[in-house]
């Protein structure tokens, strides 16, 4: 008697587990193959592949400037959501 009223309490828990296993076994009988997914997207990834590439050359290669005055430092402000100096910016820009 005590294991089927313990059966009852777990109901829902084998109930998803059930499900949780069917859902697995099924994406894995039914997915597709992982080379096949490659051959098919092989384009995409050499062309992000590359693109990453240039993008850490570039970096490498060309520094941003470091001083105050530049304005990607406003700009990494503004990224950055550095209000204040967004204030001092819009401030300087209603001076001039």
């Amino acid at each position: 008697m005590k294991i089927p009223e313990k059966l009852l309490k777990l109901r829902y828990h084998i109930i998803a587990a059930l499900l949780l296993c069917i859902t697995l076994f099924s994406l894995i009988a039914m997915a597709p193959k992982l080379v096949t997914l490659f051959t098919y997207f092989w384009p995409l990834f050499l062309s992000t592949a590359l693109v990453l590439a240039l993008v850490f050359v570039f970096a490498k290669t060309s520094p941003l400037p470091q001083t105050d005055a530049s304005i990607h430092k406003g700009l990494l402000d503004y990224v950055a959501g550095d209000h204040e100096s967004q204030l001092d910016l819009h401030n300087n820009y209603k001076a001039d």
